[in-house]
């Protein structure tokens, strides 16, 4: 089963980087539950959307690329990097025209071939510094 959720995974992120959030509704579950707050969004299938939605508008050539990715039973962990231009407005924070590389970490878990769950950890402290061109 882990070998499938990696394929469902990896086209999760595919289909994304093609911009077609349509993604959302294939492979994540109507009871979908966030576990990674953030501010002003839903821990639901909509709030997962509309993150995606506010990445791909506010940074041009948003991409989510897999460093690594392992699969366990219902759950899948992978390493990815977020990388594009900062060309919009993103979560209060003006069009800097800087390039993000962003490392993060997203673990899955399915029920019948679709996402219930995800934790997720990102970079923060780095996207914030690339956006900001802030000194750490």
């Amino acid at each position: 089963m882990s070998g499938t959720n990696k394929e469902v995974a990896r086209g999760l992120y595919r289909r994304l980087n093609e911009g077609d959030f349509s993604v959302v509704d294939d492979v994540i579950s109507d009871d979908f539950v966030e576990h990674e707050v953030m501010p002003g969004l839903e821990p639901t299938k909509a709030g997962a959307r509309q993150l995606f939605e506010m990445f791909h508008k506010a940074f041009e050539g948003a991409s989510f690329e897999v460093d690594s990715m392992i699969g366990e039973g219902d759950k899948v962990v992978a390493m990815i990097r977020m990388t594009g231009v900062h060309k919009a407005e993103f979560m209060g924070i003006a069009p800097s025209g800087r390039t993000i590389n962003v490392g993060g970490a997203d673990q899955f878990r399915f029920e019948d071939g679709k996402v219930v769950e995800h934790w997720g950890v990102l970079d923060s402290g780095a996207l914030m510094q690339q956006l900001t061109g802030a000194a750490p």
